[in-house]
């Protein structure tokens, strides 16, 4: 007896009956660089289709995002000045809270997640305070903390620390709760590697190193048992939600998270990722489209609940038609 699979491929219709993973609106984060000014909608030019906004156009963005489905979105703040500690990330005027404020005004109801790091606001572009040439991890993180903490009192929903620094996790835990912000989650990038593909991340944010590299604190792209330390260490420590970052690289380090971790899952598919899939499709070597759902299915087969994706709006339109 010949046994035929082929027959539960059919159809269409029989193909979305047994279907395993379904791909969802509902899945997204919206990545949104924020940055000061007026009437600001920047191309990022490694990054065809997405934009630096100041915050009048970035309601606009954030409205267009709702009446998709789209029900969140993480802000990357582009500061109005540096300085060697960052102080601008917990500044009560800093780029992000007004971002946080400006997007509960005119849509309450959009999850407002915001990445807590030091990168994007210190002038030598680390993740941390630099002292001896090194990024000093304890001292780093009560700032991390007050960023978190001026997160939380401008209206943010999720904070979501990208450091790596050991222990912020606690930290930020601990602000929180001391300032009276115990309903404000913690989606922890907890696994993080050291990537080649966030070159035009660091093009959208100004967050590029001046000197040396992050490889000191992101993980070496070698390791996976490690990855399920980090995993372990940041919901011992109190993180509500853990990430991925990379996704499409790591869909192995995804699916072997996924097994030891019983809180919901993100997976980042970062710039590197759409920036290659928008240079192919644009050249005509890829039906971009049908790539971009196929990349998209992957990463949620291999284990993700929650995607933050650059493709969010247009995977939106596209699901949806």
């Amino acid at each position: 007896m010949i046994i035929r699979p082929r027959r539960l491929r059919k159809t269409p219709a029989i193909r979305a009956m047994v279907r395993e993973t379904d791909l969802s609106v509902k899945d997204f984060i919206a990545p949104l660089f924020v940055k000061p000014g007026k009437g600001l909608k920047d191309p990022i030019k490694s990054m065809p289709g997405q934009y630096q906004f100041s915050l009048d156009m970035l309601v606009k963005e954030v409205k267009e995002l709702w009446t998709l489905g789209i029900l969140s979105v993480i802000l990357f703040g582009l500061p109005d000045k540096k300085d060697s500690m960052g102080s601008r990330s917990w500044a009560e005027d800093g780029i992000v809270q007004l971002a946080i404020q400006v997007i509960k005004k005119h849509v309450p109801d959009m999850l407002v997640v915001t990445d807590v790091c030091l990168c994007e606001y210190t002038d030598h572009g680390h993740c941390g305070l630099i002292k001896h040439n090194e990024v000093d991890n304890d001292a780093t993180l009560d700032l991390l903390a007050m960023q978190a903490v001026s997160h939380a009192r401008a209206g943010a929903d999720i904070v979501a620390p990208s450091d790596m620094m050991d222990g912020r996790v606690e930290a930020i835990r601990n602000a929180l709760d001391a300032n009276n912000y115990q309903n404000t989650g913690i989606l922890s990038y907890a696994v993080k590697y050291a990537s080649a593909f966030y070159g035009p991340f660091r093009d959208a944010a100004d967050s590029a190193p001046q000197y040396g590299d992050r490889k000191g604190y992101q993980m070496d792209p070698a390791n996976a048992l490690e990855a399920l330390k980090e995993a372990r260490l940041d919901l011992e420590e109190g993180a509500d939600m853990i990430m991925v970052k990379p996704a499409l690289p790591y869909l192995d380090i995804i699916r072997r998270v996924r097994e030891i971790s019983e809180v919901p899952l993100a997976a980042y598919n970062v710039s590197g990722e759409y920036a290659m899939l928008k240079a192919a499709q644009i050249k005509g070597w890829i039906d971009g489209e049908k790539a971009m759902l196929e990349m998209l299915l992957c990463i949620k087969r291999a284990g993700a609940d929650i995607i933050l994706t650059y493709f969010a709006k247009e995977a939106a339109i596209t699901l949806q038609s």
